[in-house]
């Protein structure tokens, strides 16, 4: 796979090598311009997947640099770091174009985490099938609907993501704590119980099926059988 391009504004020169090492060796390739200028000037010749760039710096400060960036590429991505926590700030950065906001001090593992999620949400999708063919149940993933018996059950967001990450794995082990972070963002026991309900429910929904069933793997996780 294609290695993540970033380009990353920091003035900060210290943050800038730590930030550009811990990035690197997590395999993405991330080019470091320690001010406004510098960055605009990388991006007009470079090519980029996503944009890290410090809200406070020299020359041309980064709501500028955004803007700017703006006027040539509508959709790339853009993640705003700065050390002020005010929410004018914030406002004025999501107004301009920015996608996502986080306040230093962070540790570089939530950045990558929103980095990941925001590429995730941002890649183009491709076309396939609206509905999947479950036994006798038909389960629409955009409707977020089961038809059950000729009769039609909303499901909530939740357990459409859990779901489809149970076909996706299907007849294969669902680890417990991959799904939580995927879904809920994190493992933790609250979370889990969570999960724990959204599984309940999908055995309900599937009760009349008897070609289905959701296992439970007890400490890994969930299997979906067909």
């Amino acid at each position: 796979m294609e290695s993540i391009k970033i380009l990353f504004a920091e003035d900060d020169v210290n943050l800038g090598k730590v930030l550009t090492t811990y990035m690197t060796k997590k395999g993405y390739t991330i080019e470091h311009a320690t001010n406004g200028e510098v960055a605009y000037e990388m991006f007009c010749k470079g090519t980029y997947d996503i944009c890290l760039i410090d809200v406070m710096m020299p020359l041309m400060d980064g709501f500028t640099l955004a803007q700017e960036i703006r006027k040539l590429d509508t959709k790339i991505p853009i993640i705003f770091l700065t050390a002020k926590n005010l929410q004018e700030d914030m406002i004025k950065g999501l107004t301009i174009g920015g996608d996502d906001y986080i306040t230093k001090p962070f540790p570089i593992e939530v950045l990558v985490a929103r980095i990941q999620a925001l590429l995730r949400r941002t890649a183009p999708q491709e076309k396939e099938e609206d509905t999947i063919q479950l036994g006798k149940i038909v389960f629409d993933k955009n409707r977020q609907t089961l038809n059950i018996n000729g009769e039609e059950v909303k499901i909530t967001t939740r357990e459409c993501a859990l779901l489809l990450m149970l076909i996706e794995k299907k007849n294969e082990v669902l680890e417990r704590g991959y799904a939580l972070k995927k879904i809920w963002g994190d493992d933790s026991y609250y979370n889990a119980r969570n999960m724990d309900v959204y599984i309940t429910k999908l055995r309900k929904y599937f009760k009349s099926e008897p070609k289905i069933q959701i296992i439970n793997i007890h400490g890994v996780g969930f299997k979906f059988v067909m």
